[in-house]
């Protein structure tokens, strides 16, 4: 007796794998999402919520100790008679300005040094001391800075009168407070951009400067043809991030000088901090808080915009 054996459909096979490929990919996004989430909820809760209870702040009279009462634009009409308030954004347009053209200037000449002029072990630790004020609290850091500008027992005045200079009051005379602060912010900060600066460099192919030298270029024509060419995002991404964090500065300034003396080292932030838990005028502080993010959004467009004439991906 012959027996037959049933033939499978042809069709029924590929339904099975698209099954399986449909319920595996269900799988990777299920475990995707997963591991987004967290992320997901702190954005929300630390970054979104606050921005959002900001905004409702902006048309509230509110002291942490009473219900907020609404007021509506009165927070806005009090920012134009605000005399302090010009003061201490001529403050912190000073401190932007001086502290993102030094610590990109000081960043990239000290990522060119790193990159090219040492070699083995030496090249690390270099790298290493360079990067190590990054990685310390700025609280601790203020305090050695501190130490070293004191006029009467500081280091600093102590190797100016070596060689027959007076003391100079670094961090209570107006006139250097604002420079001690800029100095202190470019020793901090300059080891991070002088990490941005390296990896763009050594993601120059190699081969275009041995082209260079084969046709007699030297070292200033390799810089200016090549190195500062294709450095350039880099540097676009370099001076966005430090405008936006030199804007943001609190810690280095309150450590070392409180705003003072007569607010000459008072920035935008400190204000804003002084504005909402010292006086506790939290609606006031949060429409001080929406004039700064307005700034630091248009700024950011406008240094997008110009990029496209300076910066060079090819």
């Amino acid at each position: 007796m012959q027996t037959t054996t049933p033939i499978r459909p042809a069709a029924a096979q590929p339904a099975v794998a698209v099954r399986r490929f449909s319920r595996t990919r269900v799988q990777e996004q299920i475990a995707g999402y997963a591991f987004i989430t967290p992320a997901l909820l702190s954005l929300i809760i630390f970054l979104l919520v606050p921005i959002l209870a900001s905004l409702v702040l902006v048309f509230m009279k509110y002291d942490v100790l009473t219900a907020p009462e609404w007021q509506g634009a009165a927070n806005v009409q009090q920012i134009f008679g605000d005399k302090r308030l010009g003061t201490i954004y001529w403050n912190t347009l000073r401190f932007v300005v001086f502290a993102t053209f030094f610590n990109n200037v000081l960043g990239l000449m000290l990522a060119m040094g790193v990159n090219r002029a040492m070699h083995g072990a030496i090249r690390y630790l270099l790298r290493t001391a360079l990067f190590f004020p990054v990685l310390t609290t700025t609280a601790s850091l203020a305090l050695v800075w501190n130490f070293l500008l004191t006029q009467d027992r500081g280091v600093v005045n102590f190797l100016l009168q070596q060689i027959g200079l007076g003391p100079v009051q670094w961090l209570s005379n107006s006139r250097w407070a604002m420079v001690s602060v800029i100095m202190f912010d470019v020793w901090r900060a300059c080891g991070f951009l002088m990490v941005l600066y390296l990896a763009g460099l050594q993601a120059i192919p190699e081969t275009l400067y041995e082209a260079a030298k084969i046709d007699g270029a030297n070292d200033w024509q390799l810089m200016r043809h090549i190195t500062l060419p294709l450095i350039t995002p880099t540097a676009f991404f370099a001076v966005v991030i430090s405008v936006i964090g030199a804007a943001q500065v609190f810690d280095n300034v309150w450590v070392l000088t409180e705003g003072g003396p007569a607010d000459a080292t008072r920035l935008i932030v400190l204000y804003i901090y002084e504005l909402g838990f010292k006086r506790f005028e939290m609606g006031y502080a949060a429409t001080v808080s929406l004039t700064l993010f307005l700034i630091l959004i248009a700024l950011t467009l406008i240094q997008f915009r110009m990029s496209r004439r300076w910066v060079h991906y090819e």
